[in-house]
């Protein structure tokens, strides 16, 4: 095992962090950055084969001005503060951000009615820039939408992301600050022993003087390991369709529902990679892997798209995909820490985490402080990575006339339906945080991921994986990463 980059050596005979975080989705990757840039050795222990291959990568990919959060809240406070530092970090990072703004739309007099709230829960929030508008200048900024809007709240300052290359960049940012990854390392159980826990994990154990649990939807099992019983995970089913590109110029906004009695529905969204998303929907269930999609989802999806935009509905769907939210019965996150036994809760997170994921973990800092964790920071701190670009408001790899010059790989395309080289698939195999398997390879380069789902261009990815799986050095076996 080696040492970390920060430059401290773990002790061989000892092997205990300073502090574990479980689970590598936004929060625990954000979690695991922001405290490897203090004089401590940090694991991220995550129990599948790969960051951000959980709730973290089945989302609507939105970056939430927190408009609409409940005043007051600890939710409120950090996505509003979550929106300026991720802003800023996609900046640093080159994450794909689209400042494409949003426009909630009502249908009927409810809706109406609920729009002057909804901008006063903004202005209660810090946010001031929403304004109330009529059915004309709704049909204006959207002219597909389907007659019967009365009206409209615009928020100019809701932007779409790219949920993939920001869990990346916050891993790798945590890698090349000194984190240790281990994959592959779920946690069966937790055994106090004398000044540190135990993490029992299916690749074997980890040590640390604290944890933090950011398990997402087991975190509420974790907390149960530490003897905890406050709050219960219910997983919670979103269905999307994603359509073609060349439904593109029908949305160039987000077009968000108005939350009501009824719920808060579905909302169609532009993607940075250029596609059209309509979803989701909110179906609690009991199975905490269940990403399949249903036959009544995508009936309920069709209904609301017909209302919503029929000329939307003319279009090829590309995929149709689910995801799990993590809801509790809870009202705000939780992020409470036990200081006799060295554990952090950050639980309840639910989709904001994407918006708020830094700021979760700006106040997770100060938590741990709080209840007696030493926290000085580096005197120095390697540079943000810089993240493959994968959207398409920016230049793209065979695009590059001059990148293509110096190396021709960047210009031999694989995957032709969304234009991915062999050099993005080589440098995604090679990275930092590697691609390990075919998925992997789809979240960082959205290789197989448009309109053929990889039927004409799945082979030579593999292909290509395969051989530069075998080139690379790394030792794969139970998860954890070597310099």
């Amino acid at each position: 095992m080696s040492a970390h980059r920060s430059g401290r050596a773990r002790n061989p005979r000892t092997d205990v962090y300073d502090v574990a975080v479980v689970g590598a989705g936004i929060v625990g990757a954000a979690l695991a950055r922001e405290l490897s840039g203090h004089e401590l050795t940090v694991a991220l222990v995550e129990a599948r084969a790969d960051v951000g291959d959980g709730t973290s990568k089945a989302n609507t990919a939105i970056l939430h001005t927190g408009f609409d959060a409940e005043p007051g809240t600890l939710e409120s406070r950090l996505v509003a503060r979550g929106y300026h530092l991720l802003s800023a970090y996609a900046e640093a990072t080159g994450i794909p951000v689209e400042r494409t703004g949003a426009l909630l739309v009502a249908w009927d007099r409810e809706e109406l009615g609920v729009l002057p709230r909804l901008k006063e829960k903004a202005e209660a929030n810090g946010y001031q820039h929403c304004r109330l508008v009529d059915a004309d200048e709704v049909y204006r900024a959207v002219p597909a939408l389907g007659e019967g809007a009365l009206g409209g709240l615009t928020v100019p300052d809701e932007s779409v992301i790219c949920t993939w290359t920001t869990n990346l960049a916050l891993a790798t940012d945590a890698r090349r600050r000194g984190t240790e990854l281990l994959l592959r390392h779920a946690v069966t159980g937790v055994r106090r022993d004398d000044g540190h826990t135990t993490l029992l994990t299916t690749a074997g154990d980890v040590r640390a003087r604290w944890v933090v649990n950011a398990a997402g939807l087991g975190a509420d099992h974790i907390d149960r390991l530490f003897g905890h019983d406050r709050f219960t995970v219910t997983p919670r089913r979103g269905e999307l369709f994603v359509f073609d590109k060349l439904a593109r110029p029908l949305v160039d906004t987000i077009v968000l529902p108005v939350p009501t009695s009824r719920g808060k529905g579905v909302l169609i969204a532009p993607t940075v990679y250029g596609n059209v998303m309509l979803g989701p929907t909110a179906e609690d269930l009991t199975d905490r892997t269940d990403t399949a999609t249903s036959e009544s989802g995508h009936d309920f999806l069709l209904g609301k798209g017909e209302r919503l935009m029929p000329r939307l509905l003319a279009e090829e769907i590309t995929a149709s995909y689910a995801g799990l939210r993590a809801a509790i019965d809870h009202g705000d996150y939780l992020v409470e820490a036990t200081p006799e036994q060295r554990y952090l809760l950050v639980g309840g997170i639910r989709s904001t985490g994407l918006s708020a994921g830094l700021a979760i973990a700006e106040h997770a800092r100060g938590v741990l402080a709080g209840a007696g964790l030493p926290l000085r920071a580096r005197d120095r701190l390697p540079d943000p990575p810089r993240m493959p670009n994968l959207g398409e408001a920016a230049e793209r790899p065979y695009q590059n006339a001059g990148l293509i010059a110096r190396d021709p790989a960047y210009g031999t395309i694989v995957c032709f339906c969304e234009r991915v080289t062999e050099g993005e698939i080589r440098d995604a195999c090679h990275a930092p945080v590697p691609a390990r398997d075919l998925d992997g390879l789809r979240r960082r380069t959205r290789a197989m991921n448009g309109r053929c789902q990889g039927f004409f261009c799945g082979a030579a990815v593999e292909a290509l994986r395969a051989r530069h799986h075998a080139d690379d050095g790394r030792d794969r076996a139970d998860g954890r990463d070597e310099d």
